[in-house]
Parts: structure tokens; sequence; C-alpha cells
């Protein structure tokens, strides 16, 4: 195999990798007559196979792991041979100009940047701290009664808290929707599932009473054609529905895996739960915060454009897709994320060089008590722990985790540091 490496550009090599025709299609032949040996095929007797059967079946995929395996090692030899620093995966495509019996393949690749002296003594971070209260389990408690609750129809006007049930119809620009009958939503009044002027207008309202108001639809409406519009809608309260609390008494705790019934285990566990979404909730604040730190001190650094541009498409996909099950159609392109790919794609790339620079390696403990974090919030944690162990790439994706919060750690001790204290809501973002 032949392997050159050309400049592109100061981030980009073109590696030209020429393969002789004849070596790769002796591997083919080779692993086709060890496949023919075992494979087991309707009709034949084994190690009986025909090889145009054999062929048939299995050339293609042979032929692809055979070229890939012998691609990669051409690239693994570039590598080495070149010094280079590869960001992201290559993109590979066939050679133009391939001789007589030579397969040919160019390989793009980016490089790492040069990211000069990396002093994390020049960051200054603000380190958030806090702490589970009392009260945070209280309230808890009161969210979790509130999950349990029963609702009893009651013949009296609505009013916040209450559970609505509603028929409704709308006219607007002199078009009826729905065409025909009525829609039939339910909602809790307080809730702000429906627009305030709509929650208002029930409140107070009788069972079968009906009462028609109108609203104007927001800008971003998902209907273009109604955004900014008045609507004329008439409701029709159909019933009222209070709430009643369970009592938290030895069968309500036992009803979340207590056995034992008793409420000073049953908050216990509430507070290990509430500590564990704590400790979160604060790793997120601080590689936020890392992250805004480091972006900024490199933000001049040149980075690898396609690895750009795919993370640029890659949250556009997202955006597009949460869109898309809010009822809503996305109109920005992917260009217009360009500034947050660049900084998601240059702090990858940082905290990569400071691990590597640092000889930071993977600490298994951590690993594990993330992966134990992780199968606790589950109703069979054994089944969540196993399904990590037997899904490497599930797994590679949790190991990614643990590593980036083990270096934004590292850079966080050493960086210039203050600490602000939060409550419990406050460090949740509530």
């Amino acid at each position: 195999m032949q392997v050159s490496v050309e400049s592109t550009g100061n981030l980009e090599r073109r590696v030209i990798l020429s393969l002789p025709a004849g070596d790769v299609e002796s591997q083919i032949g080779s692993r086709l007559r060890e496949i023919a040996q075992n494979v087991r095929i309707k009709g034949f007797r084994p190690g009986k196979v025909p090889a145009k059967v054999v062929e048939q079946r299995y050339g293609a995929q042979v032929r692809g792991e055979i070229v890939d395996g012998l691609l990669r090692q051409g690239l693994d030899q570039a590598v080495r041979e070149n010094e280079l620093r590869i960001a992201g995966l290559p993109q590979v495509t066939p050679g133009e100009d391939a001789a007589e019996g030579e397969l040919k393949y160019v390989a793009a690749v980016e490089l790492v940047p040069d990211f000069g002296d990396l002093d994390m003594s020049k960051l200054e971070v603000v380190r958030h701290t806090a702490e589970v209260a009392d009260a945070d389990i209280e309230r808890m408690l009161e969210n979790l009664r509130q999950q349990r609750a029963r609702w009893n129809k009651v013949e009296r006007a609505a009013k916040e808290g209450d559970l609505v049930n509603v028929e409704t119809s709308s006219v607007i620009d002199g078009t009826r929707m729905p065409a025909e009958g009525v829609e039939k939503t339910g909602t809790v009044l307080g809730s702000a599932s429906l627009y305030p002027e709509v929650e208002a207008a029930i409140a107070g309202m009788q069972p079968g009473e009906e009462k028609t108001i109108d609203v104007t639809l927001p800008a971003d409406w998902h209907v273009a054609q109604f955004a900014g519009k008045t609507v004329t809608s008439t409701f029709k309260l159909v019933d009222v529905s209070e709430q009643v609390l369970p009592e938290v008494d030895a069968a309500f705790i036992r009803s979340f895996g207590i056995k034992s019934g008793e409420l000073e285990q049953f908050k216990s566990e509430i507070r290990s739960n509430l500590e564990r979404e704590l400790k979160g909730a604060l790793m997120n604040r601080l590689r936020r915060e890392v992250g805004e730190q480091l972006t900024n001190a490199y933000k001049d650094v040149e980075l690898p454009p396609r690895l750009v541009e795919n993370e640029a498409r890659g949250l556009h996909a997202s955006a597009t897709e949460d869109a898309r099950r809010r009822g809503q159609q996305l109109t920005a392109e992917p260009e217009a994320f360009q500034e947050a790919a660049r900084k998601r794609v240059l702090m990858g790339l940082l905290v990569g060089e400071v691990a590597r620079r640092n000889e930071l390696r993977l600490e298994q403990e951590r690993l594990m008590e993330t992966m134990r974090l992780i199968a606790s919030t589950y109703e069979q944690p054994e089944q969540v722990l196993a399904l990590y162990r037997n899904d490497p790439q599930l797994l590679q994706g949790l190991q990614n985790r643990v590593m980036e919060e083990q270096v934004i750690d590292w850079i966080a001790e050493r960086a210039q540091h203050t600490e602000k204290t939060l409550t419990f809501q406050e460090a949740i973002g509530q």
C-alpha cells in the first residue's frame, strides 16, 4: 500500500491511499473460502456450498470489510509517520485517477489546532454550591402527593387548581375550527397550558355555561397564515373536578418502594434523590461556567471548518425536530447555528487537549458511580447496568461524558474561582 499526505489548508490534509487490486482480491477470496467452510445455507451440506453462492451472499459485505480494514491501516500509517492529530472523522472518497490494477482512495482529514499555552490559572470561574434543605424535602413530598391525587367532580364554579373539561369552537378570518363539532380539552386551571385570557375566562364559570371571547394569536403561531390574528372562541364548561390529595400514610409510602412504610426512611430516600439531582445540576452549571471562560479565552483559534459545519448541521437538525414535536416549523437555516457550533467544537477540542497534555485518564470509580446514579433512577437498576455493559456505543457515550466532567473539575480547581451559594431551587433552575 502506498500512502501520501498533501496539505490543503492550515488544518486540512489530503491522505491518498493506493491499494494493489490484486492484493485486495486475494484477501477477499481467502475470506470467502473461510466462510464457505463453515457457513450453513439451506439446500447445501456444510462445506459444500458453491463458491458462486457464497460470493453472491457475502461478497459485498466481505469486500467492504477488507477495504475498510486496509484503509484504516493506511490512515494509521499516515498519522504515525506524519505525526498528525486528527479532529473528527476522515471523509473518504474513491480516487478519480486510479491506475490499472490499483484501487485508490482519498481521505480528507482535519487536524486539532495548536492552542499554544494552556494556563488554566488565568481563568476566573464562579463555582456554585447548594444543599438540600428540609423545606426541599417537604416540597417534594407535596409534589408526590399531587402526582397521586384523585379528582372528584363538583357542582360549583371553576377556580384555580381545578381540573376542567371544555368544549371549544373558534372562528378566524371567517373560517370555523373545527369545521364541524367541537374540540374537547382538559386542563388544570393555573397550569398555563391555555392562554391566560382563556384561563381567566373559564375561572368562575359554572358547569354547562358557555362564554365567547377574542384571543390574539402570537406572531410565531405554528399556522403561519393565522399568526398574529384575532380568533373568536366559544367555550362550554362541561364539568369541574377538584383535587383530593392522599394522606402520607404507610400505604402511600410503600407505593414508592419503601417496604417499611416509615416516613423518616421515605424522607431519607427523597433526600438522596434530591442530592443526586443537585449534584448533576451543579456540574451542569460548572460545565457552562468553565466552557464560557475557555471558549472566550481561545475564541481566536482557527478551527477545523468541516467539523464546525457538521456540528452546525447537527444542531439545526435537533432544533428542527424539537420544533416539529411542538407543532411548529423552524425557519432558521444551518448557518444560524454556526456560532453555537463553533463554541461546542472549540470546547470539545480544548477539553481533549487539556486531558492529553496533562495525561488525565478516565477514573473507573467515577464512571461506575455515574452509571449507578443513572441506574438508581429506574425501577430495575440491574437491567440498566447490564444495558450499559452490553452496549459499547452507549457505554462510550457515558465514558465521554464522565471524562469531560473530570477535565472540567480539573480546570476549575486550577482556575481563579469564587464561590456563590444558591438554594436548591435556584441551583436546579426552578
